[in-house]
């Protein structure tokens, strides 16, 4: 992945700097934030998946006492 096409989220308003960015291509996935574009992450998809599935079912919540 070298040349990245940064998509971000229609809710993220009037292209203020505190949004999540996505490029995608082919199986990479490469995730930042606006207002720090030089920290990238990059994973795959199945890797991602996996992680928003879990997030979604609350594998990752904290314990509340």
């Amino acid at each position: 992945m070298h040349e990245h096409t940064w998509q971000r989220s229609s809710f993220c308003g009037g292209g203020g700097n505190n949004c999540v960015e996505v490029a995608v291509d082919g199986s990479d996935v490469a995730i930042r934030e606006s207002s720090a574009p030089d920290a990238v992450v990059t994973t795959d998809r199945a890797t991602l998946r996996a992680f928003v599935l879990g997030v979604k079912g609350g594998r990752l919540d904290m314990l509340r006492s």
